[in-house]
Parts: structure tokens; C-alpha cells; sequence
């Protein structure tokens, strides 16, 4: 049986290690909290990736696209009260956030479209032109 040759992937590999440390620690805690939440699906030309990210301003956001990853970069400043006002619960996160996703094949990163609306940021990947597959035709001798 021969085995396909694939390339080595530093960048898939840190992801690959990173869901098993998750892992790991929601078997212990019960929970594991990545942010933000993102939902990626795939169809033969492209990528749809799609974030929930509420009360996120638009010029807060970095989006970039390198080779296979997509990484989405943001942040949300923290909320001043007025002089004589106290929290009594406080669970929205602030501060900066990361998020690395690593796509199933190379896009075309000229072509990368990306939208936000009512706190849902979509972006479409488009699959790049050399890294699709091609039906090769057979000629008879």
C-alpha cells in the first residue's frame, strides 16, 4: 500500500496541539471557553468562516489571510462606569483576543471577502485556482 506524501504544516500541528491541550483541560474543568466562537464550513471552491463577536467595533477588528490560516485579530476596550456606580456582574470579556483557524487548502487571498453585521463577522474564502483539483483527461495510444 502506498501512502500519499503530505507536507509538514507547522502552523496545523500548533493547531492540532492546541485542541488537545483544550481538550484536556474541559475534561478536567468541564468547560473551555475559546473566543470567539466560530463556525467554518466547506464546499469544493471555498471557505465560509463565520464569527459571533456582539458589541465589536468595526475598526477594532484585523482579519488576515496567510497560505492556509485565517486569523482573526480584535479587541474591545473595558466599560468606565460614572463615579458612584459598581458592577454587580461582569461577564463580557474585554481586551484583545487571537484566533487562528487553519483552512483546508491555500486561498486566494486577493479575492477574500469579509462582512460584518448585527455582531456576526462572515468571511469567504475563495479555494486559490493552482491549489484546485483538475480533471486530467486520458488519451488512447
Amino acid at each position: 500500500m502506498l501512502f500519499p506524501l503530505t507536507r509538514w504544516n507547522s502552523a496545523r500541528e500548533m493547531q492540532r496541539f492546541q485542541e488537545q491541550l483544550d481538550s484536556l483541560f474541559a475534561s478536567r474543568s468541564g468547560s473551555v471557553y475559546t473566543y470567539p466562537p466560530v463556525n467554518v464550513w466547506v464546499s469544493d471552491n471555498d471557505v465560509i468562516a463565520s464569527a459571533e463577536l456582539p458589541g465589536m467595533e468595526l475598526e477594532n477588528l484585523d482579519i488576515s489571510v496567510h497560505g492556509e490560516t485565517l486569523t482573526i485579530r480584535g479587541g474591545r476596550a473595558r466599560q468606565e462606569l460614572k463615579e458612584g456606580e459598581s458592577f454587580l456582574r461582569r461577564e463580557r470579556l474585554v481586551g484583545s483576543f487571537s484566533r487562528t483557524l487553519q483552512l483546508p487548502f491555500r486561498v486566494d487571498s486577493e479575492k477574500v471577502e469579509a462582512h460584518f453585521s448585527r455582531g456576526v463577522l462572515t468571511v469567504k474564502l475563495p479555494r486559490a485556482e493552482a491549489d484546485k483539483p483538475r480533471k486530467i483527461a486520458v488519451k488512447s495510444l
